[in-house]
């Protein structure tokens, strides 16, 4: 849903501002936060142009705002937006004098009379994911715009994921889309011989919203479950797509065996309950046998990073507590996982593993030689990470300072609230 959204109805027809009741409002915001990704997709699809397909977007939405009644929505509110959207497109083309708009008009009405034909890929969104990871992009620049634009997450959000400034990210954002116009790159499903080289682009933006889902980069929650649902089904789609490509089976069984734990991350106030402290009870033991099934298809053959992972996330799930935990194989794991994508998150997690396999000083070392690293400056984990092993070996003060750092760094107000307990417990 945009940023700053229009007032809504008052009674009989049109609204006045702040007159909606509390609990519609939240019934609206969740109805344009499951749809607007949807329209982007077809929109795009459908008219050639993304910018155009956004514009029409928030005006659709804004209609929505000031006609739909005040005690609900329409029975297929993604229709309704999608009509609206449409025809404000339609109108848009209409006023544009020149002829490759009146081209684009005549197109826009027949295939408005008669739809396309079905594609092979069952979802709007899985096919402009492909359409997005055109090779003309930059890596970085078509997985930034992809999940901005049609994963529906924020620009600081995006920038969170690739550990970068928000002005930086809105730029990119930016340029991805110029390039696009520029380049008149077309909105279109990849044929078959395309697809190998779209998918690696289209597997990091599927996890990119899964992570944005696990661990909020902003907000009263720690978790967005609907982002991380989203993500899985995206990927089912994909697995039943491609059901022998082994980093799709790795890609899915790493988001099952993570998300299977989302019960017992949180407490009863919303609190963060790290990994040692979980009820493993309250795992979700179907998922977790779903995701141990696909890390045997993923790991057949050369493992790619997606099954390393998978298969790491698999060993957490099947100890019956932190202290059972195979983490001389989770640390070999991640080994391999840093020769396949070197990254300094990567070195993080090896180094927090290795701590509980050879203790708190030789994971500390390690983390302190990362400590120069631009990427981990601001990223919340990793100053959490060697503040918990600080006090673990009594350096008291220099753990303090340590979650001072976590503390400015944390997004969400559950992470606050956990590392200022943890400073509280320091305190004399």
């Amino acid at each position: 849903m945009p940023d700053g959204t229009p007032a809504l109805p008052a009674s009989g027809g049109e609204r006045s501002p702040g007159s909606f009741p509390t609990d519609a409002v939240g019934m609206v915001e969740q109805v344009f936060r499951e749809e607007r990704g949807r329209l982007l997709a077809a929109l795009s699809r459908r008219f050639g142009d993304l910018d155009l397909a956004e514009e029409v977007t928030s005006e659709a939405i804004e209609i929505a705002l000031e006609k739909w009644p005040i005690d609900g929505v329409p029975p297929k509110p993604g229709a309704w937006l999608m009509t609206t959207a449409r025809r404000k497109a339609v109108d848009r083309l209409r006023r544009d004098k020149t002829y490759a708009a009146r081209l684009a008009v005549l197109q826009v009405e027949a295939d408005l009379r008669d739809p396309a034909p079905a594609s092979e890929f069952p979802d709007d969104r899985l096919q402009l994911f492909f359409t997005c990871a055109h090779p003309a992009l930059p890596a970085e620049d078509r997985i930034a715009l992809t999940l901005r634009c049609l994963a529906g997450l924020t620009t600081p959000e995006v920038a969170r994921a690739f550990l970068v400034p928000t002005a930086t990210m809105a730029k990119r954002i930016v340029r991805a889309k110029k390039k696009i116009r520029e380049a008149r790159i077309p909105f279109r499903v990849p044929s078959a011989d395309e697809l190998p080289e779209r998918l690696p682009g289209v597997l990091q933006v599927t996890y990119s919203i899964f992570t944005e889902g696990y661990a909020a980069s902003s907000g009263a929650d720690l978790q967005r479950v609907d982002l991380a649902d989203e993500a899985i089904r995206l990927a089912r789609i994909l697995h039943r797509l491609m059901p022998t490509d082994r980093e799709v089976a790795g890609l899915l069984a790493l988001m099952l065996l993570i998300h299977a734990r989302r019960d017992a991350r949180t407490g009863p106030d919303g609190e963060l309950v790290l990994l040692d402290d979980q009820d493993r009870a309250r795992w979700d033991r179907t998922m977790i046998e779903e995701g141990r099934a696909l890390v045997l298809t993923a790991i057949t053959g050369p493992p790619g990073p997606y099954g390393v992972q998978a298969a790491i996330a698999s060993l957490h799930d099947e100890a019956v507590d932190v202290a059972t935990t195979d983490w001389p194989q989770i640390v070999a794991l991640y080994d391999v996982l840093l020769a396949l994508v070197p990254s300094p998150v990567v070195a993080l997690n090896r180094a927090a593993a290795l701590a509980l396999r050879d203790g708190p000083e030789a994971g500390l070392r390690l983390i302190d030689e990362l400590a120069d690293e631009p990427l981990l400056q601001t990223y919340h984990p990793y100053h959490l990470a060697r503040a918990d092993l600080l006090e673990r070996l009594n350096r008291r003060a220099e753990a303090a300072a340590a979650y001072q750092r976590a503390l400015d760094s944390a997004g969400t107000d559950p992470e606050r609230r956990h590392v200022e307990r943890r400073l509280q417990r320091l305190s004399p």
